[in-house]
């Protein structure tokens, strides 16, 4: 595993280059994730702006004046922060960088070279506007198409998109919240699907509707964005290991070499047995260890065993049990191999992608690609779920996770979208 890409380029290229472990492999591939969404999202909204589908707003923006308060303040500081924290790194040492989370939420900085560099961006600022200025600024009307503004739909998905994943991650483990507040508000990890799609939807739409244009056409072209971002996110949790995985399977262990090897019967027992604290600590009786037995089928002989079960070895989360001669941050692994999930995710998100790829231009019923991108994604999270490790709920006398409550749900809204725009679209042939 490589929690970060310190661990990356010394694994890869020898080399050790410590400011790299500040740069988290989830958030590196969750912002390659938004970056191919952004720029895929941009075609698509080009596209349907040359069919007629969308039309520019006019802005009045006034050019030529000086930098405003408000702007020198933001620079200020963007600038005080870069230099408290960032370039503070080359004062402190490599302290720091040996728990970078604790640094980045700790007070240590340095104050002169914040102010300094916050200083810097101001003057940076000043100079840029004085150079633009008029004699007498004017003020200018400009036509701004969707695709002009796929920056502020990027960066509205990213802020709401975080804040809502955090908050269904504590709503969903709130009990263990209540216990350890700050492991939970001040974690990089925990953060739920579902709920930065929510949430960022409900920010998106306000945002199409306050600028006036197709809350459906936007919906459709950002389908399929969506599902090629979750499969590359879906990567940062499978190299960080950040505890998305899968129920343990038995089938396999772990051998002394560290390697996936094929278990006897007995196996998983005697591990549970041999780790006794530290399952009872995360599943309280022994014989509540979530697990089932999968061998890989013979005719896939030719996959390497960790396709079907993975240890997670230097996983972020620090879960498991100590890995032998580790002196590192990060050095444990889970006792018992468990279902790669999020490597069946990527997979299975690439694969979707392509049919939503594929079908946008065919479906002619604007918001019906949306309407499939509902149901092909609530499909996916409903299965994977049964081999996930999540809490479970009470709902109706049943125990489903809250993934699996929300992607019925999605099913449910994809299938009754789809017969709304089916019945709305006959009803309009009917009239003609």
């Amino acid at each position: 595993m490589y929690p970060n890409l310190y661990y990356v380029f010394e694994d890869f290229f020898g080399v050790k280059i410590g400011f790299l472990r500040f740069i988290n492999s989830f958030g590196f591939f969750v912002a390659i994730a938004f970056l191919v969404a952004a720029a895929l999202l941009s075609s698509e909204l080009k596209r349907k702006s040359k069919q007629g589908f969308f039309l520019p707003t006019e802005r009045k923006l006034v050019v030529g004046g000086p930098a405003t308060t408000a702007e020198l303040v933001i620079n200020f500081l963007l600038g005080f922060l870069f230099g408290f924290k960032i370039l503070a790194l080359f004062i402190i040492g490599s302290d720091a960088m040996q728990d970078p989370q604790a640094y980045i939420f700790s007070g240590n900085g340095s104050l002169p070279l914040g102010l300094v560099t916050g200083g810097l961006f101001v003057w940076m600022k000043w100079r840029e506007r004085k150079k633009q200025q008029l004699k007498s600024p004017e003020e200018r009307v400009v036509r701004i198409w969707p695709h002009d503004r796929v920056g502020e739909i990027t960066v509205i998905a990213l802020i709401v998109g975080l804040l809502g994943a955090k908050l269904f991650d504590i709503f969903e483990n709130w009990s263990d919240f209540l216990k350890h507040p700050g492991d939970y508000i001040f974690s990089g990890g925990g953060l739920t699907f579902y709920g930065g799609l929510i949430c960022a939807g409900a920010a998106i739409i306000y945002y199409a509707k306050k600028n006036k244009f197709s809350v459906r056409h936007l919906a459709d072209a950002i389908a399929p964005p969506l599902m090629i971002a979750y499969a590359i996110g879906r990567i940062g949790c499978q190299v960080a290991g950040d505890g998305d995985w899968g129920i343990y399977n038995s089938a396999y262990k772990v051998d002394a070499n560290n390697e996936i090897v094929l278990a006897v019967p007995a196996d998983f027992q005697d591990s549970v047995q041999a780790h006794a604290s530290f399952f009872s600590q995360h599943y309280g009786a022994l014989d509540s260890v979530p697990h089932t037995s999968f061998t890989k089928p013979s005719a896939l002989g030719f996959l390497p065993n960790w396709l079907f079960a993975y240890h997670y070895p230097h996983n972020v989360n620090k879960m498991g049990i100590p890995i032998d001669g580790c002196t590192d941050m990060y050095c444990n692994r889970l006792a018992i191999p468990v279902f790669p999930a999020p490597l069946y995710e990527t997979i299975f998100g690439t694969f979707l992608f392509l049919i939503l790829w594929a079908v946008r231009k065919r479906f002619r019923l604007a918001g019906s690609v949306f309407c499939l991108y509902l149901i092909l994604n609530g499909l996916e999270r409903f299965f994977i779920e049964k081999i996930r490790v999540n809490n479970l709920m009470d709902f109706f006398g049943f125990r489903p996770t809250q993934a699996e409550v929300i992607a019925v749900g999605l099913v449910i809204a994809g299938m009754a979208g789809w017969l709304f725009l089916w019945q709305k679209n006959q009803a309009s042939l009917r009239k003609v």
